[in-house]
């Protein structure tokens, strides 16, 4: 009965470590730096509070924001107008590069995955078998390419974001180029790929659900509150109480939604990154290495640790956040890990399409590998027309 119960234990924690394995090395590292730094009262300033509390608020309200509806009911309505298969292809990808720009690349991916299974069913079996490859991996990378335009993108740009002090206007026009770009290639892949789908008339009038007005007018207020502490025009700690309290009382089962282990990875790395910062032996060596190369190191940086961990790491050896904030973003394309959300997609083609994720896979890393080489060169051109 022991050994029966020590190997159930030994598959859960292997398990577990699988499922998040980001976390427990962020933990592992946290550890480990603490024989080098033993704990003292340096450790609380190593935490970023408005960064944990306003992600903690977006992650409560987008799951509120899901639960209504609200996601599928926009995408229905736009599916209703399809007429063929160019249009089909269009929607589905690009629902997933304007949505992410607010609710994030993640969240994005989880809504929308799932409904573009439901909708390319419909088509038939042999028209799904032609797209699904090709529509979720277009929706991955747009997920991740439209996620960066807007600090509330991703995780990283709400970090490098508030680290930076920018305004909303210039962050923007930092990613602006990116995006147009990162937008103009996925039309013409989209294009491409829809010219092989089905040319008739895709969906009928289906009936799409409509969101109850009360919980989604309640999120919807909560977001806007949220973009008011992004912006710094209301204080953070006001608008964490006012979601928090209100969401407690009025849906608390958001909370079980919330990845409370993206929180605690943030919290691992602050303090691994605290204490790195404190030993001025491994302090020097490091910045020897990112001084002058922030967006390259933050690129190469993200394809082994993924793009949440490179920003997390790499701010706490250099202030020059812009170029952080684009390689970072741009980082984000590359391996499969280069951006954690991009396991989102490929684990509902492992569950439903488990023979083909191998093509899957390689479809995928050709796609991030042509738009990443794209991008840099773009970032090359537009850092030698600003040294001029």
């Amino acid at each position: 009965m022991r050994k029966r119960f020590l190997l159930i234990e030994k598959n859960r924690a292997v398990e577990f470590f699988k499922k998040e394995t980001v976390l427990c090395a962020a933990l592992f590292l946290a550890v480990l730096s603490a024989f080098f730094v033993p704990p003292d009262a340096a450790y609380a300033e190593y935490m970023d509070y408005r960064t944990l509390a306003i992600l903690f608020c977006l992650m409560c309200v987008m799951a509120g924001l899901r639960k209504t509806g609200v996601f599928a009911f926009i995408a229905g309505k736009l599916l209703e107008r399809v007429k063929c298969g160019q249009s089909l292809v269009f929607i589905l990808v690009f629902l997933c590069f304007f949505f992410s720009m607010f609710i994030t690349n993640d969240v994005a991916l989880i809504t929308f995955i799932p409904f573009t299974f439901t909708v390319l069913e419909l088509l038939g079996e042999e028209q799904k078998q032609k797209l699904i490859l090709p529509v979720v991996a277009m929706q991955t990378i747009a997920a991740n390419l439209g996620s960066m335009l807007l600090p509330t993108g991703n995780p990283q740009n709400l970090y490098l974001y508030g680290k930076s002090e920018l305004s909303i206007g210039r962050f923007v026009l930092l990613m602006l180029p990116y995006t147009l770009l990162s937008f103009l290639l996925l039309f013409v892949w989209s294009m491409r790929v829809g010219k092989t789908a089905h040319r008739g008339p895709i969906l009928g009038k289906e009936e799409f659900l409509r969101p109850k007005a009360y919980p989604l007018t309640m999120y919807l207020g909560l977001f806007f509150l949220c973009l008011l502490a992004v912006g710094r025009i209301l204080p953070w700690q006001a608008v964490f109480a006012a979601v928090f309290f209100i969401v407690l009382v009025a849906d608390r089962h958001v909370f079980a939604e919330v990845d409370y282990s993206l929180l605690i990875t943030f919290a691992g790395f602050f303090v691994f990154i605290g204490n790195l910062g404190r030993i001025s032996a491994f302090r020097d060596f490091v910045q020897s290495i990112l001084i002058g190369r922030e967006t390259y190191v933050s690129v190469f940086a993200s394809q082994i640790i993924s793009n949440v961990p490179a920003a997390l790491l790499l701010s706490g050896f250099s202030d020059r956040y812009s170029e952080l904030i684009v390689g970072t973003n741009l980082g984000g394309l590359g391996t499969l890990i280069a951006s954690m959300a991009s396991l989102i997609s490929y684990k509902y083609i492992a569950a439903k399409e488990g023979k083909r994720k191998g093509s899957y896979l390689g479809l995928f890393t050709a796609g991030n590998i042509c738009f990443l080489a794209v991008l840099l060169i773009l970032y090359y051109m537009i850092k030698t027309m600003a040294q001029r």
